[in-house]
């Protein structure tokens, strides 16, 4: 039994990863992706806090996560959705996945070996939701990501839930309901406005839930993401791996990804289709490797 499954009111979820895990990895990397917001709001080493709107019901929810020594992860939340919440935890930390079982279906390739093992227990971070995900896809298209992230944190500012997280003051992004009552003065036009509010909708139709889109093949989790409004291949592609948490996507337009693959592996960057056959041996996992080539390269890029 899943121990979020056995959670009791008022406790606290111990879960014991399968794999490497290492939760300060995943705070360094939120602390160097812009979407994040704030990722200082994060305190004490070891320690991460988080709010965010539940899937499905909407309530807003703090989570706050610990690793303690011998690496258990502890979710703790309050409130009505509590359980809820830590599950939501679970799949933005990717703790719901055996990392060791990365490394294995890896092993035949020597650059991607070489990647998950130099990873130091960094695992994919999700966006609270495929719903914040979608959102954040239509706020920064054709705009710089730090001014996107800016308007991204002024939104969670103005219109999201005000939480108290273990003593520490966090703007939840806004349920669909509150981000329908978006105005102009935040920086987006009259269009992208139209975009968010309709997406709004699919969220709470149950369009963006995340066990219903993991559950599907990828190609037919993607076609259905592509025909909501301002959502193109790149974005449907953003929101399937980084919100949903399909482990197994390979992303075909996501440049910065390819021109990463090619340094590695010396080839072209403008081939794709070469680019997939080469990710081909990392499968179930592509969207892990993915994501740590990209992570790799945002950690360079600080040095």
């Amino acid at each position: 039994m899943s121990p979020i499954t056995a959670w009791r009111p008022g406790a606290a979820v111990a879960i014991t990863p399968r794999g490497p895990f290492d939760l300060r990895a995943s705070m360094r990397f939120l602390g160097e992706f812009g979407p994040a917001g704030r990722p200082d709001a994060a305190g004490e080493p070891g320690t991460l806090r988080l709010a965010f709107p539940v899937d499905g019901c909407w309530q807003p929810a703090g989570v706050v996560a610990r690793q303690h020594d011998g690496g258990v992860v502890e979710l703790e939340a309050d409130g009505e959705s509590a359980a809820e919440a830590c599950r939501q935890a679970e799949r933005i930390l990717s703790l719901d996945f055996d990392a060791a079982a990365v490394a294995e279906a890896v092993r035949g390739d020597r650059v991607a070996r070489s990647l998950v093992a130099s990873a130091a227990g960094l695992r994919p971070v999700l966006f609270h939701s495929p719903y914040e995900a979608a959102c954040w896809a239509i706020i920064g298209q054709r705009i710089r990501m730090v001014q996107a992230a800016g308007i991204k944190q002024r939104i969670a500012d103005r219109y999201g839930a005000k939480l108290t997280v273990d003593g520490h003051s966090i703007s939840s992004f806004p349920a669909p309901k509150a981000l329908r009552l978006l105005e102009r003065p935040l920086g987006l036009p009259e269009t992208k406005m139209k975009q968010l509010r309709i997406l709004t909708g699919a969220a709470e139709q149950g369009v963006l839930d995340a066990g219903r889109l993991r559950a599907l093949p990828a190609e037919v989790a993607l076609a259905r993401l592509r025909k909501l409004p301002g959502i193109g291949p790149f974005s449907a592609e953003l929101i399937l791996i980084r919100g949903v948490g399909h482990p197994d996507v390979f992303p075909r337009h996501e440049k910065r990804l390819h021109e990463e693959m090619a340094r590695a592996y010396q080839v072209d960057a403008q081939d794709v289709d070469q680019l997939a056959r080469i990710a081909e041996r990392w499968r179930p996992y592509r969207s892990w490797v993915g994501f740590l080539f990209r992570a790799a390269a945002i950690r360079a890029e600080g040095r």
